[in-house]
């Protein structure tokens, strides 16, 4: 069983960052070979890691430290009036969570969403291998939230549960109905899910101020960032 004393990391070798044009990355990720338990993942999101498939990664670039990892204190949150508004206006929705395996309808529903968002991304195009690496492989105690508008399957987010909360790992949406703010919806019942638990955060990644695509991110209040190995309430202004 492995620790976090025993635990082997590698680095991998410098490449072109995914979020800042320009710049160099490199990423530490953990030995692919180490048995990581639930506890052991725990350690390591609350040490700044992310999972994506079976491996535990963190950026480890010597020149530039912008992707900072951040949490939000669930019990503390109260969402604004553009929050509650995303609220009322999915009241419709019905939401359940069902075990991270593969089924055609995430598929479909994962590949419509990389073609018609993210075509300029890494991701793109999607195969089922691809979605199946990035959110089914390395399951530990990983979930799907199902987002359902009546019978049709609109939303899917990918939820670790961890010791100490909720893991959002990735969301993805029907395109057509982008004007209900699904990805925020996602963020706002797992919040709730985690309160429900009786857990205290929500690890949402990194956060880069510098990235458009993350601003999102730090209209969830209070959030903490992860900075010289201590969580303290980020000011993002």
């Amino acid at each position: 069983m492995s620790n976090l004393r025993t635990l082997v990391f590698f680095a991998t070798p410098p490449h072109d960052c995914s979020y800042l044009p320009d710049r160099e990355a490199t990423t530490m990720f953990v030995d692919p070979r180490a048995h990581i338990d639930k506890k052991l993942y725990s350690q390591l999101t609350a040490l700044g890691f992310r999972r994506s498939g079976s491996h535990y990664y963190r950026p480890h670039c010597e020149q530039c430290n912008a992707c900072i990892p951040v949490r939000l204190k669930v019990d503390d949150f109260k969402p604004d009036r553009s929050q509650r508004r995303v609220l009322r206006k999915n009241k419709d929705l019905q939401c359940t969570m069902a075990p991270a395996t593969f089924a055609e309808r995430y598929y479909q529903l994962y590949a419509n969403y990389i073609e018609q968002r993210h075509k300029d991304g890494d991701m793109y195009p999607p195969t089922r291998e691809q979605f199946t690496s990035f959110l089914v492989e390395g399951a530990t105690d990983s979930w799907f939230l199902e987002i359902h508008q009546g019978e049709r399957l609109v939303g899917l987010a990918a939820v670790d549960l961890l010791d100490d909360g909720l893991s959002a790992i990735y969301t993805v949406f029907d395109p057509d109905l982008e004007d209900r703010s699904l990805g925020t919806f996602a963020i706002l019942w797992q919040i709730e899910e985690a309160c429900r638990r009786g857990l205290p955060h929500l690890y949402l990644g990194y956060w880069i101020k510098q990235c458009r695509k993350m601003n999102y991110k730090t209209r969830f209040r209070p959030i903490e960032a992860l900075r010289d190995g201590h969580w303290r309430e980020l000011d993002a202004g």
